[in-house]
């Protein structure tokens, strides 16, 4: 079987408990070497085949899968395997050749920067929201950039799109969003040499121009952290009502 694990945001010990098992279990492990850490490899068995896929094409991919598909075999990717991994094509691969997988989920990047900004992305009367995107550059988006944007309510965090903040920065301001709009920065979010950048849409550009790897712009009003109206959850009047 071919077991999809999601590596999770870049801590080890962020791990599932299930993504391990399986790792100590691997016969072979094809990993993303470019952004999986490799102490997440520390669980694999020492005789086990451990193989980056970095640099391989499609058909070497699916060629290798197919080949040790009578092996219990770990393909590792980032964060979680529903968001930004290439697994749908992987797996329709798979379904092709009648070979059995699984995915293991991992924690993806906005939720281990969270973590670590310690921050919610749900604010009451603020933002109701999350959108997880990313600009256009060479990989097409079907969603408009102004699309995305219009949405001023919600929470927005843009994956893959470091190199491109200036398109960013130009379109929220033409579409009326304030200079001193908050918006952060998290280069690699929960590894060890992970990099915080708080600042808003008219300085942070400067703050960060200097990342060209894996980092996360999270932008909006949600970001103050304040709400603008008290939680039904945990209001007086609900309290004394359910006593």
């Amino acid at each position: 079987m071919i077991h999809f694990i999601g590596a999770g945001s870049g801590d080890p010990d962020l791990v599932t408990i299930k993504a391990q098992k399986i790792l100590k279990q691997a016969d072979v492990v094809l990993y993303t070497g470019s952004l999986v850490p490799k102490e997440v490899l520390r669980w694999c068995k020492d005789d086990a085949l451990i193989v980056d896929s970095q640099g391989m094409k499609y058909p070497e991919i699916f060629a290798f899968l197919e080949k040790y598909s009578d092996k219990i075999v770990a393909r590792v990717h980032t964060g979680d395997p529903s968001l930004y991994s290439t697994i749908a094509k992987q797996i329709s691969f798979l379904k092709e050749k009648g070979i059995e997988y699984e995915v293991i989920p991992g924690i993806t990047a906005c939720f281990g920067a969270s973590a670590s900004l310690g921050i919610e992305y749900t604010i009451p009367g603020v933002s109701q929201t999350l959108i997880i995107s990313r600009v256009e550059g060479r990989t097409p988006n079907p969603e408009s950039l102004e699309n995305i944007l219009a949405c001023k309510n919600s929470s927005l965090v843009f994956y893959l799109s470091i190199t491109l903040l200036k398109k960013l920065k130009s379109k929220a301001l033409e579409m009326g969003y304030s200079p001193d709009t908050p918006c952060w920065v998290v280069e690699k979010a929960t590894w060890e040499d992970e990099a915080i950048y708080r600042g808003t849409l008219g300085d942070i550009e400067e703050k960060v121009a200097h990342i060209k790897g894996v980092a996360l712009i999270l932008l909006g009003d949600f970001l103050y952290q304040e709400e603008s109206e008290e939680s039904h959850l945990y209001t007086k009047s609900l309290l004394k009502e359910a006593l």
